[in-house]
């Protein structure tokens, strides 16, 4: 059992990547962690000997809800409404938590039990999928491997703006990708969700490249 000083460290150190992992990504420097929790690195990798621990400990709930998410979907006894209400919560988290999205893509192979829970929660959304193509709601040439599409997507969108506005993004994209994934045309009368308040000028420069020139000889 560990002393409550060290146990307060533990628990400081979470917080700290928690909150750094979610604006930053899983990429954080350990040490950028350890002076955020006010601790010393050699304290750090005491709690946590690898960067793998760190993340798997910190994410463990978020894979949990994320599990439950798809869980809820798959008890849904309407195929359509369940895929796309999981579509909405997933993104959700990943519009306000950007590390977890990084940690549930990542492959952890000596974590093993993040690795089943995530595998579950694959395997359940692929079901999900399955149910909805079923009920002819969802396009029959849709894919599981399309998730990570919407994911990317929305990670672009949603990255480098303030967490309302990212938020509200996120909901109208996501809006955009299912009206895209439904068949038939039941969604036309239903408006989207409010436009985000962003301009041209927002989008970052170095996702822009300009064209290429010539180097002078």
């Amino acid at each position: 059992m560990l002393r409550a000083d060290a146990r307060e460290n533990r628990t400081r150190v979470l917080e700290a990547a928690r909150e750094l992992f979610a604006r930053r990504g899983i990429d954080v420097p350990m040490t950028t962690i350890a002076r955020h929790a006010g601790v010393g690195v050699a304290t750090l990798y005491r709690r946590f000997p690898t960067r793998e621990a760190l993340v798997t400990e910190v994410f463990t709930d978020e894979l949990a809800a994320c599990a439950s998410v798809v869980d809820d979907a798959l008890a849904d006894p309407d195929p359509w409404y369940g895929f796309s209400r999981m579509i909405e919560k997933v993104c959700t988290m990943q519009a306000t938590d950007r590390g977890f999205t990084e940690a549930f893509l990542t492959a952890f192979p000596h974590a093993v039990d993040f690795e089943r829970e995530r595998r579950r929660a694959e395997q359940g959304f692929a079901e999900v999928v399955r149910r909805a193509k079923a009920s002819g709601e969802l396009r029959a040439d849709f894919h599981p491997s399309d998730l990570t599409v919407v994911l990317l997507a929305n990670c672009g969108a949603t990255t480098r703006i303030d967490p309302a506005t990212a938020a509200t993004t996120s909901r109208r994209l996501v809006a955009h990708f299912l009206r895209a994934f439904r068949t038939g045309s039941s969604d036309e009368d239903t408006p989207l969700p409010p436009p985000a308040p962003l301009g041209l000028d927002q989008l970052p420069r170095q996702h822009c490249p300009g064209p290429q020139r010539t180097r002078a000889v």
